[in-house]
C-alpha cells in the first residue's frame, strides 16, 4: 500500500512537472518592451492599456513604461529593457533623434524594433513604423476647420485664422501641419483666410511636448496683439491637449458669449474633455484614431518579426527617417464632429455613453 501511494505520488508529481513544462512553454512566447511617452494624456494610457492586453492574450509578457515627456528617463528605460533582454521593443518615443546608440545596442542583441506612432529618426535600427495617416490627419483638419467656417461665418469676406503646430520634436506634427497646409494655403493665397498675426511655419507655430499650457500662453498673446479690434473665426489646433488650452484662452476674453461667437477650433486623438467641449459647441472637431486598431497591427507586426515572418505593410515609401525609408503600415484616421459622436465613439465600444453624455 505504501509502495502503491509511493508510485502514484511519483507519477503525479511527473504528470504535474510536465504539465508545468507544456505550460511554461505555451506561455513562454517572449517580452516586449513598450516605451510610452507619457500618462499626462488619455489617449497614450489607451495605447498602453491596449498592447498590453492584446499582447498578453498572445502568450507575451509585457514591459510598460511610461516617460512622462522626459527624454533622459525614456532614454534609461528603453536602456533598462536592452539590458533585461528583452525580445523586441515598441517605442512611441519623446523625440524621434534621441534613440540612435541605444538602439544601436538592442539591434547588436538582435532586438528587433517597432516604431509606434511616432517615427524615429536618424538610425537605422528600425525594423518597422505603425501608424495612422498623419497627412490625411492634417488634410482632415483643414477640411474641417474650413466647412466649420462656411457654416458659422458664411458671411465673412475673410476669416481672420491663427495656426498651431504640434511638437517640433515629433516627426508627425510636420505631417500634420503639412496635410492641413495643403487645404489651407490655396484660400490663403486667395484671400479668403487671413493668418492675422502672420505667424506661420512650424519654426513659428509649433508647441514643445505638445503642452496645453503653452498653447493657452500663446493664445493669449495673439489674442492681446492681434485681435483688439477684430474677431478671430478659426484656429487650426492638431490636438486636443492644446485645443483645451486654445479654448480656455478664448473663453476668457468673452468668446461664446453674447455677440462674440466661438471660432472654429480643430483637435485630435477624441479625448473625453474635447469630445464634451464638441457636445457643448465649444471644439468644433477631432480626429479620433483608434488606439485599439494601432494594437492590433503592432502586435501583429512584433509576432510576425519574432516567428521570422514578413510583417503586413501598406506603405514603403512615405517615412524617410534620415538614414533610411522605414517600411509602415498606416491606418485610416476618421474625422469626428458633434454629427457622428455617437456613431463613431459609442457604438464602436471605444467610450460608453455614459462617459461622453
Amino acid at each position: 500500500m505504501t509502495f502503491l501511494k509511493t508510485v502514484t505520488a511519483a507519477a503525479l508529481a511527473a504528470g504535474m512537472l510536465t504539465a508545468g513544462i507544456g505550460a511554461a512553454v505555451a506561455q513562454a512566447e517572449g517580452t516586449v518592451g513598450i516605451a510610452m511617452p507619457t500618462k499626462s494624456s488619455s489617449r497614450w494610457i489607451a495605447d498602453g492599456n491596449n498592447m498590453v492586453k492584446q499582447f498578453e492574450e498572445q502568450g507575451y509578457q509585457t514591459d510598460l513604461q511610461y516617460a512622462e515627456d522626459d527624454i533622459p528617463n525614456q532614454l534609461s528605460q528603453v536602456e533598462n529593457m536592452v539590458t533585461k533582454g528583452v525580445d523586441a521593443l515598441v517605442i512611441a518615443s519623446i523625440d524621434g533623434t534621441t534613440l540612435s546608440n541605444v538602439l544601436a545596442n538592442a539591434s547588436a542583441m538582435g532586438i528587433p524594433v517597432i516604431a509606434y506612432d511616432r517615427l524615429i529618426r536618424d538610425t537605422p535600427d528600425v525594423d518597422y513604423y505603425a501608424t495612422f495617416d498623419n497627412f490625411q490627419v492634417g488634410v482632415q483638419q483643414g477640411e474641417s476647420l474650413v466647412a466649420g467656417l462656411e457654416q458659422r461665418f458664411p458671411d465673412a469676406q475673410t476669416w481672420n485664422v491663427e495656426l498651431f503646430g504640434g511638437s517640433p520634436d515629433d516627426n508627425n506634427a510636420y505631417f500634420f501641419y503639412d496635410g492641413a497646409m495643403s487645404v489651407l494655403q490655396p484660400l490663403i493665397d486667395e484671400g479668403k483666410i487671413e493668418i492675422v498675426s502672420g505667424q506661420t511655419g512650424m519654426d513659428t507655430v509649433g508647441t514643445l511636448r505638445w503642452d496645453g499650457s503653452v498653447a493657452q500662453s500663446r493664445m493669449d498673446n495673439l489674442l492681446s496683439a492681434n485681435y483688439t479690434d477684430k474677431q478671430v473665426h478659426g484656429v487650426l489646433s492638431p490636438y486636443d491637449g492644446l485645443s483645451i488650452g486654445i479654448i480656455s484662452s478664448l473663453k476668457g476674453v468673452g468668446y461664446g458669449s453674447g455677440d462674440m461667437p466661438m471660432p472654429i477650433v480643430t483637435g485630435q486623438d477624441a479625448e473625453i474633455p474635447s469630445v464634451k467641449a464638441i457636445l457643448r459647441g465649444d471644439q468644433y472637431s477631432t480626429i479620433f484614431k483608434d488606439t485599439r486598431e494601432l494594437a492590433k497591427v503592432t502586435v501583429a507586426m512584433v509576432d510576425d518579426v519574432l516567428n521570422d515572418k514578413e510583417p503586413e505593410v501598406n506603405d514603403t515609401k512615405t517615412y524617410d527617417n534620415g538614414v533610411k525609408v522605414v517600411p509602415s503600415y498606416l491606418l485610416k484616421p476618421v474625422l469626428v464632429t458633434k454629427d457622428n459622436i455617437r456613431q463613431v465613439l459609442v457604438d464602436s465600444g471605444y467610450y460608453t455613453e455614459d462617459q461622453l453624455y
